[in-house]
């Protein structure tokens, strides 16, 4: 069972829009890929992961196929954690999680399925991450919350809802899967990383 900490702020999307949500990107990546044998979806951990598989059941349920399921690890491919250069981080120690691709890249589609995008990096990072496992034909994106503030130039194929925010404010998403609930909430705190 999971330590679900409860996060306050403003309701932006609750389990039910997060639902319709998550239906209709399903259906634009349905239309947008009429060779679904060649589709996988890669989520990236954490968020990345339970959303993508929602993704290939409603997938599976509108088209009759489930595309090959995967998940990533970006830490370390993170250029905001030095473990690389055998130096200690400067924050707290990076939690690593699994990565599982079972499956060839090379001539698919792979869509990588994260919860926010933001400034771009964390998107950087899945790509440079997924190429070490292989090449695919091409690389598409699909995220539940774009919050604007990118800093590199990555715009997203499907997109659930844009939320502008400022820099002082977040996107929480949760997850029955990962925190017990589904919604959205903006919470005004500090942005403690770039991601």
């Amino acid at each position: 069972m999971s330590t679900h900490v409860p996060v306050s702020g403003k309701p932006l999307l609750d389990a039910e829009a997060l639902g319709r949500t998550l239906s209709r990107i399903a259906h634009e990546i349905i239309e947008a890929n009429p060779d679904l044998d060649d589709v996988a979806l890669v989520g990236i951990q954490t968020r990345g992961v339970p959303i993508a598989q929602r993704l290939a059941r409603l997938i599976e349920e509108r088209a009759g196929d489930a595309p090959d399921l995967g998940a990533i690890d970006i830490t370390f491919y993170r250029d905001d954690v030095t473990v690389r250069g055998g130096l200690a981080p400067v924050g707290p120690a990076p939690i690593v999680r699994a990565s599982q691709l079972d499956f060839p890249l090379e001539g698919r589609t792979v869509i990588l399925v994260d919860d926010v995008l933001y400034t771009g990096r964390t998107i950087r990072a899945a790509i440079e991450a997924l190429f070490d496992y292989g090449r695919p034909a091409r690389v598409q994106l699909a995220v539940l919350v774009d919050r604007g503030h990118r800093e590199l130039p990555i715009r997203p194929d499907y997109v659930g809802k844009n939320l502008p925010t400022s820099r002082t404010e977040r996107i929480q998403v949760q997850l029955v899967e990962v925190d017990e609930v589904d919604s959205v909430l903006l919470v005004a705190t500090p942005e403690e990383d770039s991601r």
